[in-house]
């Protein structure tokens, strides 16, 4: 099994190579990450473990890449930040596991071979509605052929409404998927946050799919539904 490690710090990159081969993997190196995102592009890995820190070009950066870019090799990556808000960001951007540093070894070969176990994971289909599609692997939204720039937030709740389609979703329901399980504002920020949405992809476009349903929430549907 090929595994690629893309750690800038030297010691730790050779103990993490050294531990690795005694286990039986085959091992290489990368301590750039526009060197590693290029190695893992072409190099027909089976595991990726990526630092998040990384010059030229970070981990979270390497990872979004990748899944754009249709490479869909397991990440394992590693940090020395441990707020959950590093760890959510690695996970919505296509990393399959996490490690906080400084890590037990045993730990990490576990976590390999689970990931191994797994294999590459599947690619999320694309959302529809009309000519609007919202693409999960590469976090991109379309609308007739042309892409809008989403904030995250916006993102967020655009892909709540197209998961489900054709269903009226109250504006609680929404922020208990978009929002921080702690929030404690106003339940109106939605409404906020769909007209947003309706400004970038609805009225430049002449069309409307997200409605407003009076005293219960929203719908996305076809224009005309």
């Amino acid at each position: 099994m090929r595994i690629l490690v893309v750690e800038d710090e030297p010691r730790l990159a050779e103990l993490i190579r050294r531990g690795l081969v005694a286990e039986g993997f085959v091992v290489q190196v990368a301590g750039d990450g526009r060197v590693g995102f290029d190695e893992a592009v072409g190099g027909g890995f089976d595991v990726l473990v990526l630092d998040i820190m990384l010059p030229s070009m970070s981990g979270y950066e390497i990872v979004r890449d990748l899944r754009k870019a249709d490479v869909w090799t397991p990440v394992l990556m590693l940090s020395a930040k441990d707020g959950e808000y590093d760890l959510a960001d690695a996970f919505d951007l296509g990393a399959d596991d996490y490690l906080i540093k400084p890590f037990s070894f045993v730990v990490l070969i576990a976590r390999l071979r689970a990931l191994l176990r797994r294999g590459a994971p599947a690619r999320p289909p694309v959302l529809r509605v009309d000519d609007l599609e919202l693409d999960p692997a590469r976090h991109q939204v379309n609308r007739a052929g042309v892409e809008v720039e989403l904030t995250p937030r916006e993102y967020g709740v655009l892909e709540y409404l197209m998961r489900h389609a054709d269903t009226v979703v109250t504006k609680q329901e929404v922020l208990q998927s978009v929002w921080d399980i702690n929030y404690e504002g106003d339940d109106n920020i939605v409404e906020v946050y769909v007209g947003y949405l309706r400004r970038k992809l609805d009225v430049p476009f002449g069309t409307q799919t997200i409605h407003t349903v009076r005293g219960v929430g929203y719908r996305m549907s076809s224009a005309g539904a």
